[in-house]
């Protein structure tokens, strides 16, 4: 396919009163010795001990407030070309006096995605994961996989707890998050593998704001 690829490197506003910064969930970066760990903690720096392997620092994942460069990514949409966008989720960034600083945290991709979609006002946000199907119970002997599912479907097994927090349950947040925005949009949630069959109503799970 000869076709325009644009890269944008993308800077993404968050909240600094987030709470996500006072309760740091994701881990990053290599494994530390306790000598280092202590030299981290010292310099105001979240770490965590994992058993038998070490330290590794962990830090916020504020929720996404705005794209900095939406309206470049826009424009080169417009134009035909394919935008490769937030990448890692974006740069997190801070606005302080008129003027955009890091912040020590990462984005959740998941969340970034079902934003950049909600904002350019696409018709369907895709997200590919390592399974083929949202499923119901899953990994358990009764484990039951799901084709289609409303917001309010989708919610309430958020709710019952049927989404692991990091795995299933950010992309099932990022897609309610932008069929609220645009209602009128679908979300396709398969693997890579299958997505040529989703894309044919042959596979992966279809939400809809109504079902």
């Amino acid at each position: 396919i000869s076709k325009t690829v644009s890269t944008i490197l993308t800077q993404v506003t968050v909240d600094p009163y987030d709470e996500a910064f006072y309760e740091p969930t994701k881990l990053i970066g290599r494994y530390m010795s306790a000598d280092d760990a202590d030299v981290e903690v010292r310099k105001g720096n979240y770490v965590q001990e994992e058993p038998g392997k070490g330290f590794r620092r962990i830090i916020a994942a504020p929720r996404p407030i705005e794209i900095v460069e939406l309206e470049a990514i826009r424009t080169l949409a417009d134009a035909g070309q394919i935008v490769i966008a937030c990448g890692g989720g974006g740069i997190p960034v801070i606005e302080q006096q008129h003027a955009l600083k890091g912040a020590s945290a990462v984005i959740e991709k998941d969340a970034i995605a079902g934003k950049l979609a909600a904002d350019l006002k696409a018709d369907q946000l895709i997200i590919l994961t390592s399974v083929p199907n949202v499923c119901q119970n899953y990994g358990k002997e009764n484990e039951t996989p799901l084709f289609a599912l409303s917001v309010g479907q989708a919610q309430n097994l958020a709710a019952d707890g049927q989404f692991a927090e990091g795995t299933m349950l950010p992309k099932i947040e990022a897609a309610i998050a932008y069929l609220s925005a645009n209602p009128g949009g679908s979300v396709l949630i398969t693997s890579l593998e299958a997505v040529g069959a989703a894309l044919k109503g042959k596979a992966g799970t279809v939400i809809t704001a109504q079902g």
